[in-house]
């Protein structure tokens, strides 16, 4: 296999890998870096320049791995788009959203190239779907060379898969992001047994160590004491969402948490618009996949209302009424629901901004979870300062599987080599150190951006 990592650099960003199995010639994921902006947040994709796409294999619909799939179509028509049932009904909202805040982001940043794609690209897309149910394994062929595909189910959001390549007896694994636990509205991850030639494995939590003791349902419990505390207060709570996956997730935890009367029935939840859009399909995906069990009437029961941006509080504003905001986006990416609703809960004590995902170092973020109480922190994208007076926590909720759990998971496919991925350089170097010492034996790769590899 020749493996080439058409990301920018060892990073959690566009996610993109260009791999050369026999004859064919196969992409896995099309992502962009949702916290850069311009042609930057994309993929290298001038090494395809003289490669001919056969296969583009989705993963899952976050942004950060379908992101550019319109632009690479556009380079390479004849490719098919090999998904999952589910991932083909959230690919065309994901995309169309995206296409969305780049034409604001033309007006408000002044970034001339966006948006990137048109709507028509968007929809062109639909005739280069090849749908596979997870479990099934499905043969292509190139004239007398054939590989065959085989999805097994991620756990990390609705129609995430971890893809199975066999070629001439020679099995690769793709993990894309996994998560083994099972969620309140998805079940986990199960990796078939090894032994396999290639393993390709996402290293997201590679420098996240789970304290002793610590469980996602000890940091739920966590999670709603503190949300309740806070309303006790008079105080409003921030829980800043990815729109796909974390904050169905969430409204799911709150809803439990209503039917308990651990949360007032009085206490009104805002959700941001795609989040609130996505419902509608999670909830009909739900009635043909078992495994996932978001349902419509959740968000009913909650009475959750849309925030729109005509209605966000002002910086340094506070509300006039307890609430709970679970909305996008995840990491408070600038001119987002959850940064603009930060710049008001901010200066005000009897508030809390809580993360339940990962936070990259170079998002907003991750800058408020690391800046001490009382400094002042800087909206740049607002032109506001604020003192960090409100309760600011993280809780380990991520939808993505611990090191441990990755470590030995892998271990257990008894594979002949590993590939790195989907991780900065320290979370990398954490399992190259940990293979190294546990499995010798085994061929650890953890490959340069833009370098290709004979493994």
């Amino acid at each position: 296999m020749h493996f080439t990592d058409l990301g920018r650099k060892r990073e959690i960003g566009a996610h993109c890998v260009f791999v050369k199995i026999g004859s064919f010639n196969v992409l896995v994921d099309s992502g962009m870096n949702p916290s850069v902006v311009g042609y930057a947040s994309l993929p290298q994709f001038d090494y395809l320049d003289d490669v001919v796409l056969d296969l583009i294999l989705i993963t899952h619909c976050h942004l950060d791995h379908i992101g550019s799939l319109p632009l690479i179509m556009r380079r390479q028509p004849q490719a098919r788009i090999i998904l999952s049932a589910s991932s083909q009904s959230l690919l065309f909202p994901m995309l169309e959203n995206s296409y969305h805040v780049m034409k604001r982001q033309r007006e408000e940043l002044e970034i001339k190239e966006y948006p990137l794609y048109s709507k028509e690209e968007i929809e062109a897309l639909q005739k280069h779907l090849f749908p596979i149910s997870p479990g099934t394994a499905r043969i292509f062929q190139k004239q007398s060379d054939e590989i065959e595909i085989k999805f097994v189910t991620a756990g990390h959001i609705p129609g995430a898969m971890s893809v199975l390549l066999t070629h001439k007896q020679r099995k690769l694994f793709f993990s894309g992001d996994v998560l083994f636990r099972d969620q309140h509205m998805l079940k986990g991850a199960h990796w078939p047994k090894g032994p396999i030639d290639t393993l390709v494995m996402e290293t997201t939590r590679g420098m996240a160590q789970r304290p002793e003791g610590q469980t996602a349902k000890t940091e739920t419990s966590r999670l709603l004491e503190a949300i309740c505390s806070t309303l006790k207060q008079g105080g409003s709570v921030l829980i800043p969402s990815f729109a796909l996956g974390r904050m169905q997730e969430v409204l799911m935890i709150l809803h439990e948490a209503r039917a308990k009367k651990q949360i007032p029935k009085n206490i009104p939840i805002f959700a941001s618009g795609l989040g609130l859009s996505l419902v509608d399909i999670l909830d009909q995906l739900s009635s043909k996949n078992h495994e996932i069990r978001f349902k419509k009437h959740i968000t009913d029961d909650l009475k959750v209302q849309s925030i729109q941006q005509s209605s966000y509080l002002k910086p340094g504003q506070s509300p006039q009424q307890s609430s709970i905001f679970a909305v996008s986006s995840g990491m408070m990416a600038e001119n987002t629901p959850s940064y603009n609703i930060a710049s008001a809960l901010l200066e005000h004590p009897q508030h809390g901004i809580f993360f339940v995902g990962f936070c990259a170092d170079d998002t907003p973020g991750k800058q408020l979870l690391t800046t001490p109480f009382n400094e002042l922190f800087a909206f740049e994208a607002l032109h506001y300062r604020a003192p960090v007076r409100a309760r600011i926590e993280h809780f380990d909720l991520s939808g993505h599987a611990d090191r441990q759990e990755l470590l030995q998971s892998a271990l257990h496919m008894d594979p002949r080599a590993i590939v790195l991925n989907h991780g900065d350089g320290d979370a990398r170097r954490w399992f190259v150190d940990n293979f190294t010492e546990l499995a010798p034996q085994i061929q650890v790769l953890d490959p340069e951006a833009g370098v290709e590899y004979f493994i």
